[in-house]
């Protein structure tokens, strides 16, 4: 295991940033994973004006949902999203971003 991967594990195990979720692949079983939540809002120009709004996105490990798939479903917290858009992995692929939108 690499020192990234290692460091990987440890940031979604830890209580203060991973929290526990369920994945279920569109026509899929539930599988329990741990996410890393990130609800920024986002600017977006368009023209002369900016537009502001919520996102919701969370951090998937690619160990645990190797391949995520636009309107699967994710669960957190009794919360549930689909996701939207496709999924875009990191430079060492080990970690899954995607944007998400309620169910």
């Amino acid at each position: 295991m690499s020192a990234f991967a290692a460091a990987v594990g440890a940031l979604f195990a830890d209580p203060n940033m991973g929290r526990d979720a369920v994945y279920i692949a569109d026509g899929g079983a539930p599988v329990p994973v741990r996410v890393v939540a990130r609800r920024a809002d986002a600017v977006t120009d368009f023209g002369d004006a900016r537009l502001w709004s919520e996102t919701t996105r969370i951090d998937l490990c690619v160990a645990e949902v190797p391949n995520p798939r636009p309107g699967d479903r994710i669960e957190i917290d009794g919360d549930a999203f689909l996701i939207q858009g496709e999924p875009v992995r990191d430079r060492e692929r080990l970690v899954w971003t995607v944007d998400l939108r309620p169910a």
